[in-house]
């Protein structure tokens, strides 16, 4: 038993001094807020611990629900202990800690700007729009469904070329002669479109029209293909669900350099170093 409580300890010892969380923002602490602790006379709120919790997350695999949230309330409880210290000790008047407050402060001004300016403006209408739009701009692409017979030699791919001129069905063929991995399933490869094929094949099934197959082998790196298409059509776009994180990413992208291109117009910029200077150009440029 004994031996447990000493793992305990150790597993909160180590877990304190790597991930210490940063202590959550003050929403204004209404009155009637939860208290879980006091150190000093100073509270320690629900919302507080919650946010810690929340950061905790993942990192402690099964570990019972009530463990994390201790581990949590420590961590907290270590950093205002720590951070009184501090402030007794007049750490908070050096002018390290107050360049390193003011960088925080700039940090959380561009953040909230970033929230509220950028991604606060772009709506579920926006995104869909966006997506229309471009659907309409992008060209058409074909897609084919088509099946193959895979040998190894071209010698077999005429023979079995001469069996489908006599009648013979492509499907069965296939799952009697060919190598490849779809042989099980009479050779069907499902729909692609161009870019996912080897030259050769594609070039040759591309060049078929629903319902008829290679005349002549068709040599790849794999080997000798027979080819049969079922089906051309154009391919449908992908669905606005799937593409809506990179879609909220690119219009997200545009608009911040819009917004930060007409504020730099308003600040004037120097770099004294013409080096860094060009390079600074060459980056906003390709922006």
């Amino acid at each position: 038993m004994q031996k447990r409580h000493l793992a305990a300890a150790a597993l909160l010892a180590s877990t304190v001094s790597f991930a210490v969380p940063s202590f959550a923002q003050d929403s204004g602490s209404p009155a009637n807020e939860p208290v879980v602790a006091t150190v000093d006379g100073t509270p320690i709120y629900q919302s507080e611990l919650r946010s810690t919790v929340e950061q905790f997350q993942g990192q402690f695999g099964q570990m019972p629900e009530e463990q994390v949230r201790a581990i949590a309330l420590s961590s907290l409880i270590d950093m205002k202990v720590i951070a009184d210290a501090a402030e007794k000790d007049g750490l908070d008047k050096t002018e390290a800690f107050k360049t390193r407050m003011d960088q925080l402060r700039q940090e959380e001004l561009y953040n909230t700007f970033f929230e509220q300016k950028i991604n606060a403006e772009i709506t579920p209408e926006t995104l869909k729009a966006r997506y229309d739009e471009e659907i309409a701009d992008a060209p058409k692409q074909e897609e084919v469904h088509a099946r193959h017979i895979l040998v190894d030699s071209e010698a077999e791919a005429q023979e079995i070329i001469k069996e489908l001129d006599n009648g013979a069905d492509f499907a069965k063929l296939a799952e009697q002669h060919s190598t490849g991995p779809s042989a099980s399933n009479g050779g069907d490869l499902g729909y692609f479109s161009k870019g996912q094929m080897v030259p050769e094949f594609e070039e040759a099934a591309f060049a078929l029209e629903p319902g008829e197959y290679t005349e002549t082998p068709v040599q790849s790196q794999f080997g000798y293909h027979v080819i049969e298409v079922e089906d051309v059509r154009e391919k449908a776009p992908a669905p606005f669900e799937q593409v809506e994180p990179q879609l909220r990413q690119l219009v997200a992208s545009e608009k911040y350099n819009e917004v930060v291109s007409k504020l730099k117009t308003n600040d004037k910029i120097v770099i004294e170093d013409q080096d860094l200077q060009d390079a600074y150009n060459a980056v906003n440029k390709m922006q």
